[in-house]
């Protein structure tokens, strides 16, 4: 439905955005996941229709959409900023405000106003001032303010940065709800990764405002040295060394894919130049059949395991046991190591 193609954008002559292609299918649940500076904002800038991309085409339903953008296009997509600003009143007020400008009925907006405050879970907010909300429940009024208008797109920019897990599962909970009545496509920026996971039907990341092929579990900020062992370049993250296999030198960014990572309990023979030694700190189940595990290895990484190999009694049948605290190793190749 909404796209990009051969998109670079620039501010100040510097390029923060370099795409080849991206799209945003009718229905989809999708994630934008990176470090800051990645390019989040601004791709979501661009596909709100607020910027014109400096070279490259934003197309809405296949058609070219014109730099001097109608209304009529822009009441389609929504973006919600991660500070959002509501309009004086109260949250009743903010709620109606965009239905009574597009020219809604009174009754209208007040059925379309309870019904979006019951969804939202704000029903006892309404009468309320926005000077007495929190953070996270601006955020929240912000986000059904936008659904409330029901567009096509719908863009957040860190919607759940600021709110606490029972207020991030409400409001995931609620869009939900809201897809699965209409073809709404919703579209979240955040850092959230285990919110991604969750609810997103589908995780991009970014790095230094391109798509980058691993998403930033394991994505670091580095400055690759001069000289080396031929290719084989060792870089500090913390307290660890890390072998790259690289020609480049200078500032880049470094990511090595979960998937890529060999996890055991004991250091194992293999060719593998990173071999880190660690503690088990978290275990989560992302995705069917597959266990997202968190060390501290010297650094925070995440590997994937399938649910069997990561086990978490006894430890009997072959599996790992790996549960907080347990000992574990994460082995994985230099040339594994993505240089962006």
């Amino acid at each position: 439905m909404l796209e990009l193609r051969h998109v670079r954008h620039r501010y100040d002559g510097r390029v923060v955005l370099d795409l080849e292609r991206f799209t945003v299918p009718g229905g989809a649940m999708l994630a934008i996941v990176g470090h800051n500076g990645s390019g989040k904002s601004t791709l979501l800038r661009l596909l709100a229709l607020l910027e014109s991309p400096s070279e490259g085409t934003v197309l809405l339903d296949g058609v070219a959409v014109p730099r001097r953008v109608t209304p009529a296009l822009r009441r389609r997509v929504t973006l919600v900023e991660q500070r959002p600003l509501l309009l004086r009143g109260t949250v009743r007020d903010n709620l109606g405000f965009g239905l009574r400008a597009r020219g809604v009925g009174r009754t209208a907006v007040d059925r379309i106003v309870q019904e979006t405050a019951e969804q939202f879970a704000l029903g006892s907010l309404l009468s309320r001032d926005r000077r007495e909300l929190s953070d996270g429940e601006t955020q929240r009024v912000a986000v059904a303010r936008a659904v409330a208008l029901k567009p096509d797109v719908l863009l957040l920019d860190e919607p759940a940065s600021s709110a606490d897990r029972a207020a991030v599962a409400a409001l995931f909970r609620a869009l939900a709800v809201e897809r699965a009545t209409r073809p709404l496509a919703v579209c979240i920026a955040s850092h959230q990764l285990e919110d991604a996971y969750r609810w997103a039907d589908d995780i991009r990341a970014l790095a230094e405002g391109r798509l980058s092929p691993v998403t930033p579990e394991n994505l670091f900020r580095v400055e690759l040295p001069a000289g080396g062992d031929g290719a084989l370049k060792h870089v500090r993250i913390a307290a660890v060394e890390i072998a790259v296999a690289t020609e480049r030198t200078g500032p880049a960014v470094i990511a090595v894919s979960p998937t890529d990572i060999f996890v055991s309990r004991e250091v194992q023979p293999s060719s593998a130049r990173n071999v880190l030694a660690g503690r088990v700190t978290r275990v989560a189940s992302q995705r069917p059949g597959l266990v997202h595990v968190t060390a501290d290895v010297g650094v925070e990484l995440v590997a994937v395991v399938t649910a069997e190999a990561a086990g978490g009694g006894a430890g009997g049948g072959g599996t790992l046991d790996l549960t907080p605290g347990a000992p574990v190793v994460f082995a994985f190749k230099a040339s594994a190591v993505r240089v962006f």
